[in-house]
């Protein structure tokens, strides 16, 4: 895999999402079936169960309907100065950056916005839109709705289709076996992202794009990063909420009344804007549009393990499985829905964001340097919107930006230290070092 087009996808991609806008629709609101009763959701996982941590360091106020103010306490002021002037104007190495939020200790300490842009302004989610679907997943789970390694399956494929019996998990891991090009890609007829969600063929229906995709390699031996993939687990969990044959209006209304009643209104996510195609399928590999400020909430709720204000949001163990290396792959640089650190070394197939770590640093990724940074150790939230400039390094200049900036804040204590307890790192891993190509060229 090459990084001269970008960490998630060509530059060029950019000019073509630009040029294309979609539409929001009238929202009606439906309720979803009932959950299946008596699961065990954490065993299901196959997770142990955390322990839950000490109440101290949890926030005397959460924000759920805003955030508190605070002061940075970093080790070197001035130097935070220097590193927030990227918002003051074009950087030649980090681009556009439109907004920054640093949450420390359970307060915002650091919020600033390119002129044009506040804390009301919504901007686009790109690819971090994953992590959401992987939150909608374990909301699923938790509710009895989804046995996250049974096969997950469409209604487009045949029964004795050997993509049927692909589970949910492996379809989050990225570990399908499909072939599809994303990363790496070098125009917009092979990006699979480009072709799926914009192309006048696809983009009204993507899963119609998604499903045709073959499989080529064995389900949970091969990591590649899929937009695809993840389209494929909101059309599917539409379908959980619904049935098979209903109407587009109804497959939209149902989740976004599910999303909007059990994850975004739960955290404060009051303006957070889903976006959905022709046939009502959520496009939950890229497209949320929300606030600074919620992109932030959102971030917040995995740094309390998906408790929100003493409430259980996410199963048990949902937010480490979220930043688990997969079984039996060699990437060691995604988890499941959310990018990781590697535990050792600069991280494969591309460097870890921040390269430099701490190894406990977990994010949501989206196209062209958006970021939602969850740093345990250091009880810290940071949200990053813009637009990098487009150079062959960019994403390497930001994740050392990145990590200049967490090094700034002191480690925490108690709660957050207990967040912070690194993950055996043998639990999950099971790829060796050498081995054939991770992206699938077509």
């Amino acid at each position: 895999m090459t990084r001269d087009t970008g960490r998630h996808g060509p530059y060029w991609l950019g000019a073509v999402c630009g040029a294309l806008a979609l539409s929001f629709g009238a929202m009606a609101l439906a309720q979803p079936p009932p959950a299946v009763q008596g699961r065990n959701p954490v065993a299901e996982l196959g997770l142990t169960p955390l322990q839950a941590p000490p109440a101290p360091d949890a926030p005397a106020v959460w924000p759920t309907i805003d955030w508190e103010s605070g002061v940075a306490r970093v080790s070197d002021e001035a130097r935070l100065e220097s590193l927030l002037d990227v918002v003051d104007a074009d950087h030649p190495e980090l681009g556009q950056t439109r907004a920054i939020l640093i949450v420390q200790n359970g307060r915002i300490v650091i919020e600033r916005y390119a002129p044009g842009y506040d804390s009301q302004t919504r901007l686009v989610s790109w690819s971090m839109a994953k992590s959401f679907t992987q939150a909608l997943l374990g909301i699923a789970v938790k509710q009895g709705r989804v046995d996250l390694d049974a096969p997950m399956g469409s209604p487009r494929w045949s029964p004795d289709d050997p993509r049927q019996a692909i589970t949910w998990r492996q379809w989050i891991n990225m570990t399908d076996g499909l072939r599809y090009t994303e990363i790496g890609s070098r125009s917009p007829a092979v990006n699979g992202a480009a072709v799926m969600t914009f192309s006048p063929e696809h983009r009204r229906d993507v899963i119609g794009f998604a499903t045709a995709l073959p499989l080529v390699h064995a389900p949970g031996t091969r990591w590649n990063y899929s937009t695809a993939s993840i389209n494929l687990v909101a059309d599917a969990l539409t379908r959980a909420l619904t049935h098979d044959a209903a109407l587009p209006p109804e497959r939209r209304a149902a989740m976004l009344s599910w999303m909007q009643r059990d994850l975004f209104e739960r955290i404060g996510m009051w303006r957070a804007q889903p976006e959905f195609d022709a046939q009502g399928t959520f496009l939950g590999g890229s497209l949320i549009y929300a606030t600074a400020r919620e992109f932030a909430k959102f971030g917040f709720l995995y740094l309390h393990e998906g408790v929100w204000d003493g409430e259980p949001i996410l199963p048990e163990g949902w937010t480490r499985f979220a930043r688990e290396r997969p079984a039996g792959v060699q990437a060691d640089i995604y988890g499941a829905g959310w990018w990781r650190v590697a535990e050792s070394g600069p991280g494969t197939p591309q460097p870890s964001l921040p390269p430099q770590g701490p190894r406990d640093v977990f994010s949501a990724q989206g196209h062209l340097g958006q970021l939602i940074v969850v740093v345990p150790s250091r009880d810290l939230v940071m949200v990053r919107l813009g637009v990098l400039p487009g150079q062959p390094d960019d994403w390497d200049q930001l994740g050392e930006w990145v990590g200049e900036v967490i090094a700034l804040f002191p480690e925490a204590s108690g709660r957050a230290a207990m967040r912070s307890a690194p993950l055996n790192p043998d639990a999950n891993a099971g790829g060796d070092a050498e081995g054939p190509p991770l992206i699938e060229e077509p």
